[in-house]
């Protein structure tokens, strides 16, 4: 067992605080300390660890030992970029691995796993938002000036139908038709419009996922097989019920529809304290509940993939682009993340939202 406790030169709070899994290694490789985001990403908590060898417990592709014998030498930091770390518990997660000797006791350093699935996320839904919000000036612009004529286009064909053959008929059919699908387009661009705030309270995502896993079967995804994948223990979001359900819907829609000939749909929920945020007001905000929509589908095309959640962006031939951008504007309201990785056979919408605040939990009793 490793003489060096915690408290050490890292304060408790800043240490439990730290939202990166960090690892305190001793001179022959030893695990002094974890932190809890360490905990989380090793699956094992800090009692269990301490006084394990380190990479016993962590594969890391990259010559660790060279790395840490340079960092205590120089008394310097040292990153090591892009490397795959894995606990053989979980599939390789590529990582930056900063390590940094502790002033103190030149033998300790400190190991930092930055993974890069989180910079990545953080960095795609960054741009989902601004994408979002830009086509809220549009939306209004669009849904007035064309909707009104359209509706007297769509008037005007059934009056002429009155009098028409029967091939005739099909035409004025066809132009109301057309006409009603493009109201239709109108009304979900109208609702970038809607500036008003979610209407949030204490939500069960699970009850959420239910509602719109059950309406989906009976409709849209009939051809398709959902599957459970559940965290009972997951507490609650701070959410829009209605606006929730209907991220959920759009998302299982449009996994559907990517598997058109049918398929699974595989609902997960988890609890990941990994990614942090800053709120409108400055404060740091952890992101801890995770819902994952995958399908075993072909895949979004590499073409579109960057750029899923900015409007009129589809991969199907006659989508609108709409519903991922929608989806995108309402977490985006509600203070949270949605990120999409995508493969032929796997694509995975992740959205991660804020638990509900301590005393407001009561109200989902």
């Amino acid at each position: 067992m490793s003489p060096y406790r915690m408290p050490y030169p890292v304060p408790g709070v800043v240490w439990a605080s730290l939202p990166l899994p960090a690892l305190l290694v001793d001179a022959g490789g030893t695990i002094i300390e974890v932190n809890p985001a360490a905990e989380t990403f090793l699956n094992t908590s800090d009692r269990v660890l301490r006084g394990q060898p380190a990479f016993d417990r962590l594969a890391i592709d990259a010559p660790m030992d060279e790395a840490l014998a340079r960092a205590r030498a120089n008394q310097s930091p040292l990153n090591i970029n892009d490397v795959d770390v894995t606990t053989g518990e979980r599939p390789p997660v590529q990582c930056t691995i900063h390590l940094a000797p502790m002033h103190d006791n030149p033998d300790v350093v400190m190991l930092i796993l930055s993974p890069r699935e989180l910079a990545d996320r953080m960095g795609r839904s960054m741009g989902a938002k601004t994408a979002a919000r830009s086509a809220i000036g549009m939306a209004e612009m669009l849904a007035h000036e064309i909707k009104n004529p359209l509706a007297g286009i769509s008037g005007a064909a059934q009056l002429l139908s009155m009098n028409l053959t029967p091939e005739d008929q099909e035409l004025t059919d066809l132009i109301v038709e057309e006409t009603r699908r493009i109201v239709k387009l109108l009304e979900q661009v109208e609702q970038f419009g809607n500036l008003r705030p979610p209407d949030r309270k204490s939500v069960n995502i699970h009850d959420a996922l239910d509602r719109a896993r059950r309406s989906a079967l009976v409709g849209f995804a009939a051809h398709m097989t959902i599957v459970e994948d559940y965290d009972p223990s997951l507490p609650s979001t701070f959410a829009d019920n209605d606006q929730l359900m209907q991220v959920f819907l759009n998302l299982i829609r449009n996994a559907a529809e990517a598997c058109a000939t049918g398929g699974t749909i595989r609902l997960h929920t988890f609890y990941d304290l990994a990614l942090r945020v800053r709120r409108k007001d400055g404060v740091s905000a952890a992101l801890p509940l995770q819902i994952e929509i995958i399908d075993d589908g072909p895949g979004i095309k590499p073409e579109i993939a960057a750029s899923v959640f900015e409007p009129f962006v589809s991969g199907r031939e006659n989508g609108t682009g709409l519903g991922l951008a929608l989806v995108s504007k309402i977490i985006s309201d509600h203070e949270g993340w949605i990120t999409v990785d995508s493969v032929p056979g796997r694509t995975v919408f992740r959205v991660s939202l804020p638990m509900a605040p301590r005393d407001r939990k009561k109200e989902a009793r």
